[in-house]
């Protein structure tokens, strides 16, 4: 035993002056260290075919794993809601999952785990989508599930009802969450209830009441064509062999005629004005602060990237440093320019304690000034633009990531080496770019400010900012008598 403690110590004694020379170099703590420049990204190419009844097919070979991920897109987003049923785009792209072919929902459920893939669909204001991921030595038979799913739902009145008693719940339960209140409100405030993006994604209590088989049908035969339909094919597949196996099974899909999105101008802006959603005894104040923004198609989108990372869009932006960090009013606050195929929302947004509503305003509105008001530092500019230039890469590392970003490309007619210079273009953005769209898109004196929160609370404290008069809305974003 005194042997192996001698051995020990000389042991710790020899690494403790092994590790003396590094002790000596002392880290300069003061500053983060200095980035290389960010490495040229070279994604995979897009490779492109159509088949004879109009549905266009982009392949991204992957081939490092044996997976497979397939995303279908279908102009049938929720813009293409009727006026007065609100809900139903994103209520059919739900059903296509509860009955097909010969199979009900449980049965799809239990195959899609059988072949240890995921099956997904939904729908957004754009476009509804499909997405499979599989293991490349099952993808023949997903296929098929997927076949099915797309071509041959059976929209079952049983499943229509309970999908539909299911989203009625779902409305009441967001009366007692102040978060889907606020971003259902905002919506409607700012584009108003005649614009597409104004409406509910998921419906109102009485447009769910109104969903029918029938009116599932006639919107799904309406919007569900090929010649309308994109579908991409990312992993371990050649082209040849995803048009191969595309064909069997979508090559009879019966095209159809297009469907146009409505035409519907946003509601035109007001003057600066606090949108209050009384809630009472909530702990929270959610904000949502904005107005109507850009369209993904802008010329300035990668401006806009910058700013908004700067304003809101990092853990070190603007929003979050002053409102988290500073003053330790909320757990976290951001900002977005939410971009579609029409102009989107430019939403700030926090949960802030209730006794701090009044506070969190003022610092808002601070930092929603000083983007326009003051040049961005070159040592910040230099951050934001290296945060997304060194994090596009990780989106690639995946075949479900690579989707997710290659479906973007399809979904808004973006060119298919748009990645190619995506980094030199956020390289090439100044602090004269980021100012020149921060005034062109920001207008603090045309922001909608909602909040919902315990107006016995707040009120008061709002009106003591004198940012803009004070009228009571509902939920819905409708005026309270």
């Amino acid at each position: 035993m005194t042997a192996l403690r001698h051995s020990l110590l000389a042991a710790a004694v020899a690494g403790v002056a092994a590790a003396a020379p590094l002790a000596a170099q002392r880290v300069d703590r003061s500053h983060p260290p200095t980035l290389p420049p960010p490495p040229a990204l070279h994604t995979p190419s897009v490779q492109t075919a159509t088949l004879p009844n109009g549905l266009e097919i982009a392949v991204v070979e992957m081939h490092k794993v044996p997976v497979v991920d397939v995303t279908i897109q279908f102009a049938a987003g929720s813009a293409r809601d009727p006026a007065e049923l609100p809900g139903l785009a994103t209520f059919t792209a739900n059903m296509l999952q509860q009955g097909a072919g010969t199979r009900g929902a449980l049965d799809i459920a239990d195959e899609t785990a059988f072949l240890g893939a995921s099956l997904n669909t939904g729908a957004g204001y754009d476009a509804a989508t499909a997405q499979l991921h599989v293991p490349k030595r099952r993808l023949g038979p997903a296929l098929d599930l997927l076949a099915d799913v797309v071509l041959r739902p059976t929209f079952p009145d049983s499943e229509i009802t309970r999908q539909r008693d299911l989203r009625r719940a779902q409305i009441l339960q967001q009366r007692d969450q102040p978060v889907a209140m606020a971003n259902v409100a905002f919506s409607a405030i700012v584009f108003g209830p005649d614009h597409p993006y104004g409406r509910p994604q998921s419906g109102t209590e009485s447009s769910t009441a109104a969903l029918s088989r029938d009116r599932v049908v006639q919107f799904y035969q309406a919007n569900y064509r090929p010649n309308t339909a994109r579908m991409l094919i990312v992993g371990d597949v050649t082209l040849r062999e995803a048009v191969d196996e595309v064909t069997k099974r979508f090559g009879d899909w019966t095209r159809g005629e297009a469907t146009a999105v409505p035409a519907a101008q946003p509601a035109a802006p007001s003057a600066r004005t606090i949108y209050l959603v009384d809630k009472p005894g909530a702990a929270q104040s959610v904000f949502r602060i904005g107005l109507v923004g850009v369209s993904r198609s802008t010329p300035d989108y990668f401006a806009l990237e910058v700013l908004n990372t700067i304003l809101g869009g990092s853990f070190t932006s603007r929003l979050n440093q002053n409102l988290r960090e500073t003053h330790g009013y909320t757990y976290g606050a951001s900002s977005q320019f939410v971009m579609r195929r029409g102009a989107g929302p430019f939403v700030a947004a926090a949960s802030i304690v209730t006794a701090k509503t009044d506070s969190a305003l003022i610092e808002f509105m601070k930092e929603l000034r000083r983007i326009r008001d003051d040049s961005v530092p070159q040592a910040e500019l230099d951050k934001a633009k290296a945060y997304i230039s060194l994090g596009l890469p990780g989106g690639f590392e995946t075949t479900q990531g690579a989707a997710r970003q290659f479906a973007e490309l399809l979904a808004y007619d973006l060119p298919l080496d748009y990645y190619d210079s995506y980094i030199p273009h956020i390289a090439a953005v100044t602090a004269a770019d980021v100012q020149r769209v921060a005034r062109q898109y920001i207008d603090p004196d045309r922001l909608a400010i909602v909040v919902v929160g315990d107006r016995s609370k707040i009120e008061t404290g709002l009106q003591a900012l004198n940012e803009g008069p004070i009228v009571l809305r509902d939920m819905w974003g409708q005026p309270v008598p």
